[in-house]
């Protein structure tokens, strides 16, 4: 089997977040067990992707009306000024995650949802009906509560359920595993500091995972 390339992105905008240390985690065992394989890293809060802008609509509206859906061909629509602007933000991004047999995010809940930083990456590399199967999608985690189905919160989840559905929906992609630390609030909040060891456990738990889905993965595509 040819080595897995990683593509690794992190939004959260604390330095040591539990987000981060999980996917650190995850690529250090990834790397590990791929050394062969191509690593590319991105920060996404410390050099934050800019908006989308006018020339990036342009493209995409264009790619709907002559229904282009190979990425290789998406240059060919690309023409005035703006949209060569765009295309330069855009490209490096896109042949980082075409080139990738793995994207990992880490990615923390902020206001029930992800952090404008991923969201700008998210806008800047879709297009029109691109399909990225079969490649595979690892989310880690971090919420402030706990957001788990038999939970009062699960309803108020539109962190993962934004992102699979994304990756889903959007790019075809139906292999994502979510790595989640919850309840991290307990660590700043008082009124939740009863609730620290439920925390301890959640970490203690996504980090006793990252392994057994780095694992899991290179299994699958070895066989596959």
């Amino acid at each position: 089997m040819p080595p897995l390339n990683l593509l690794h992105l992190d939004s959260s905008a604390r330095a040591n977040s539990f987000s981060r240390q999980l996917s650190r985690a995850f690529a250090d065992a990834w790397t590990s067990a791929q050394p062969d394989g191509q690593y590319v890293y991105r920060d996404l809060a410390a050099t934050p992707t800019p908006s989308i802008g006018q020339g990036w609509t342009e493209i995409c509206d264009e790619l709907l009306r002559q229904q282009i859906t190979d990425p290789a061909q998406y240059p060919a629509v690309v023409h005035t000024p703006a949209q060569q602007d765009a295309w330069a933000i855009v490209r490096p991004l896109l042949d980082e995650l075409l080139a990738a047999d793995a994207i990992l995010i880490g990615a923390p809940m902020y206001n029930f949802s992800i952090p404008a930083a991923l969201k700008a990456w998210i806008d800047q590399v879709t297009f029109p009906r691109m399909s990225l199967a079969p490649r595979t999608f690892v989310i880690a985690g971090a919420r402030g509560g706990s957001y788990q189905p038999d939970t009062p919160r699960f309803a108020f989840d539109h962190h993962e359920s934004y992102l699979r559905d994304f990756i889903d929906g959007h790019y075809g992609v139906d292999d994502v595993t979510f790595i989640n630390a919850e309840l991290v609030n307990t660590l700043v909040d008082p009124a939740l500091e009863h609730l620290a060891h439920a925390h301890e456990a959640s970490v203690a738990a996504a980090t006793a995972r990252v392994p057994e889905v780095v694992a899991d993965i290179t299994e699958r595509r070895a066989t596959s």
